[in-house]
């Protein structure tokens, strides 16, 4: 194999970062019967509610067979409600879903930044988050992406 340049493996670092993340995440959240991509769907129809699906879709960047399987999923298990208005369906959380998120949302926010807490300090917390903005402004200037 060949010697892999500094930013190629400053960007497998990143890749392995948010994919073990993201398992940690998935392992916290299945006290709340959730995982990561159902519990950022149901904090971004929180945050936008009524949200269409294919905004929905956009804003959390799943494909439309993927978000329609959640959904559906989320809908039966009471937590979103769907209201069909002519062509476009409007989602909201259902107070089900909304008190599963009071809850859920402090202790994943706990739960991510803990990893952070506890391996960087305030100084370098501050020096990423420069970093890290200036790489996704970047990023999203080649791509064209509206997503924050």
């Amino acid at each position: 194999m060949e010697d892999l340049s500094l930013s190629t493996l400053i960007w497998l670092r990143m890749v392995r970062f948010v994919q073990n993340s993201n398992q940690l995440s998935n392992d916290h959240l299945r006290q709340f019967g959730l995982t990561v991509a159902q519990f950022e769907a149901l904090a971004h129809i929180r945050n936008f509610e009524p949200i269409t699906q294919s905004a929905l879709a956009e804003g959390l960047t799943v494909s439309g067979g993927g978000i329609s399987r959640m959904l559906a999923r989320l809908e039966t298990e009471g937590l979103i409600s769907r209201e069909q208005d002519w062509k476009t369906k409007h989602i909201s959380l259902t107070d089900k879903g909304r008190e599963l998120l009071e809850r859920a949302f402090p202790s994943q926010l706990e739960q991510q930044s803990s990893l952070f807490d506890e391996s960087l300090s305030e100084d370098e917390k501050v020096q990423l988050h420069a970093l890290m903005k200036k790489l996704y402004d970047t990023s999203r200037k080649r791509g064209g992406s509206s997503r924050e």
